[in-house]
């Protein structure tokens, strides 16, 4: 397994230029709440941690993890001043199909939203064979993947933000 022996949700030396100007959306799937609050507060934590203040976050709930794609995009078409979203979701492989569906269905829309609306939309969804892995990856010994997500949708907005302040210098 890739993540094994390692905890990938270390924030090392990782800063942001005007904090206070960023604003986050979190979408959040009900399903498997015992987990997805656990990567909540990864996300929130790693924001708080990172100076953004919190009427720069807002935090919507959907029903499951099949539903954050087109949370992602209410939340994007409501205000246009989101930097970028951060899906948070967690699916446990069961006996049927459903498993592979809801991933697929998730996972294509979550990128689809982010294409369509040219903002990072981040992938925080733990997609595992059992809660005890899913457990592991949600502040376990593997780290909390809501970490590692929140700092993935901060990276792709200053990246944004760096290559549109240095475009409008060179006169595009």
């Amino acid at each position: 397994m890739a993540t094994s022996g390692k905890n990938l949700s270390i924030i090392d030396n990782f800063q942001l230029k005007s904090p206070e100007k960023i604003k986050i959306g979190v979408v959040v799937a009900e399903w498997n709440k015992q987990i997805t609050q656990r990567l909540l507060d990864g996300v929130t934590q790693t924001l708080h941690q990172l100076k953004i203040p919190n009427n720069n976050i807002q935090i919507h709930w959907v029903p499951g993890t099949f539903e954050l794609p087109i949370g992602a995009q209410y939340v994007l078409e409501g205000n246009t001043k989101i930097d970028g979203i951060i899906c948070v979701g967690c699916v446990i492989e069961g006996e049927t199909k459903h498993f592979d569906y809801v991933c697929l269905g998730a996972t294509n829309g979550i990128m689809n939203v982010g294409l369509r609306y040219n903002k990072p939309v981040t992938f925080c969804v733990l997609t595992d064979q059992n809660e005890q892995q899913s457990i592991e990856r949600s502040g376990g010994k593997h780290g909390n993947k809501g970490v590692e997500c929140t700092i993935s949708c901060l990276k792709m907005i200053m990246l944004k933000k760096e290559i549109n302040s240095s475009s409008n210098k060179i006169g595009f």
